[in-house]
Parts: structure tokens; sequence; C-alpha cells
């Protein structure tokens, strides 16, 4: 619950649309590990810079990162 509430505080930033966290239902039959997802969309590699130049960001991290055990990140271009 932690770490779902710190990663909620990112859906308040306006740099990203959208911004979705959700608890994974985790349906795949390989790898279940993954708990909460964050879901972001960024128009540029500037909105993204922005994003993670906001407090929330700042305060999101400060909650999740000491109760957090893995992390991964996706990134696609268009």
């Amino acid at each position: 619950d932690v770490v779902f509430e710190g990663l909620k505080i990112l859906e308040k930033n306006s740099d990203a649309d959208p911004v979705e966290v959700r608890f994974n239902k985790k349906l795949g039959e390989i790898s279940n590990k993954i708990d909460v997802v964050v879901y972001a969309e960024f128009s540029s590699d500037e909105a993204l810079n922005a994003f993670k130049s906001r407090p929330l960001y700042e305060e999101s991290i400060e909650r999740v990162l000491p109760n957090r055990e893995l992390r991964f990140v996706a990134v696609t271009r268009s």
C-alpha cells in the first residue's frame, strides 16, 4: 500500500497524459513479480524531463524508493 499510494501521486502530475497507476492483476503465466504498474505517455523527451522535475515526482520517489524491490521501465518511440 505504501508503494501504491506513493505512485498514485504521479497521477496529479500534468506533464504526462495519461498517467495511470494500477495494481497488476497478475494474469501472466510466467512471471507475476510486479505488483504495481505505472503507465504514462509523454509527447516528447522534454515533457518526460518536465514530469521528472516536478515536486510531485520527488515526493513519489521519496515514498516509494525505500519500499520497493524491483523496478522495470519500458520506453517506446513512435
